[in-house]
């Protein structure tokens, strides 16, 4: 059906914005979603800098290429994490870490998604990806026993740092699609239902679909995609597969990505467990019309191969919606 097909950055952060988009126009991507970090889209250049986002755009118009996402979960992991420690700030820019006093680094995240939506509203783009963090997910494991009250209060804080940055987001007319993702407020379903319930509903907080996420944890992706049909707000394509074998565990066991002991791993689309032609099938059934983003995560795969392979693997998804029943053709009328 003509769906228009982008390469996510982030992994691709190491490499030049010039270099990845002659890469992905020569694949054929339709265009980029835009991470907010390496040089690819500096939100601070972005609000202060002249010329700085019409650079961008004249950047992606040579090789071809449009822009309908930016991306900024590493920022936004910090608005709400505890604790915030060396992790955060091996992934945040220098200004927002400071002198890393973790509420002074959530506060310093938070006005960085401000500027994010603005900045995202003056390059002509509707959405926002990323994370949100929380402030209960190391409790996850229920040990020590975790009272209700401490975890009614990470769902209170979540509010509180993230509807004053929706507030921005509505004024400028720009979308927040949250990933669903352990480590984050909302991981699973339930406690997707239980973040949208802390805000209200409001429109300006949706979801980004990324199913890979989802295998791992036994969740069904495609009911997801049923249940939350008025929230996805974005697609991100990105594959896992589960090796739970006896020996290999469902927490990954502390090993790192394509060791083959881990009970699970990201994979290049096409080489997992995620049902991908049902997943199609429901965003064509939900009316979902946005881009279709491939987000590129394979610790045993060159992105060489498997960003190309990924793109040529979805477009094969990407068939027309009949106008009519099959069995309008039975018709005696």
């Amino acid at each position: 059906m003509g769906r228009n097909f982008t390469l996510f950055t982030g992994q691709w952060a190491d490499l030049p914005l010039e270099e990845v988009a002659e890469l992905a126009a020569g694949w054929g991507y339709d265009g980029l979603e835009l991470a907010c970090w390496g040089d690819h889209f500096e939100v601070d250049r972005a609000v202060n800098e002249d010329g700085y986002v019409e650079g961008r755009k004249e950047l992606l118009a040579r090789h071809g290429l449009e822009v309908w996402t930016i991306s900024n979960h590493l920022v936004g992991q910090a608005v709400c994490d505890h604790p915030i420690d060396e992790r955060h700030k091996g992934i945040l820019p220098a200004r927002i870490w400071g002198d890393g006093e973790p509420e002074g680094v959530r506060q310093r995240a938070a006005e960085e998604m401000k500027d994010t939506a603005r900045a995202a509203a003056k390059l002509g783009v509707d959405t926002v990806v990323g994370f949100t963090g929380s402030k209960i997910w190391h409790t996850v494991a229920m040990f020590p026993p975790v009272p209700e009250s401490m975890i009614e209060d990470g769902y209170r804080d979540f509010a509180d740092r993230w509807n004053p940055i929706l507030d921005v987001f509505d004024e400028v007319g720009v979308r927040f699609a949250h990933e669903v993702h352990p480590s984050e407020i909302a991981y699973d379903y339930w406690t997707t239902v239980r973040t949208l319930d802390a805000i209200g509903h409001r429109e300006a907080f949706g979801l980004n679909f990324d199913p890979s996420h989802f295998i791992w944890q036994d969740l069904d992706p495609v009911g997801f995609l049923w249940d939350f049909k008025d929230r996805i707000y974005h697609v991100d394509c990105k594959e896992s597969v589960k090796r739970l074998n006896g020996r290999n565990g469902r927490m990954g066991s502390h090993l790192p990505w394509a060791d083959m002991r881990r009970g699970w791993d990201f994979v290049s689309v096409g080489h997992g467990d995620v049902p991908w032609e049902d997943c199609f099938r429901m965003l064509h059934a939900i009316g979902y019309d946005g881009p279709i983003s491939v987000e590129w995560e394979d610790a045993g795969m060159d992105r060489l191969v498997g960003a190309p392979e990924s793109l040529e693997y979805l477009k094969r998804l990407d068939w027309d919606v009949p106008t009519a029943a099959f069995d309008a053709a039975f018709s005696s009328e």
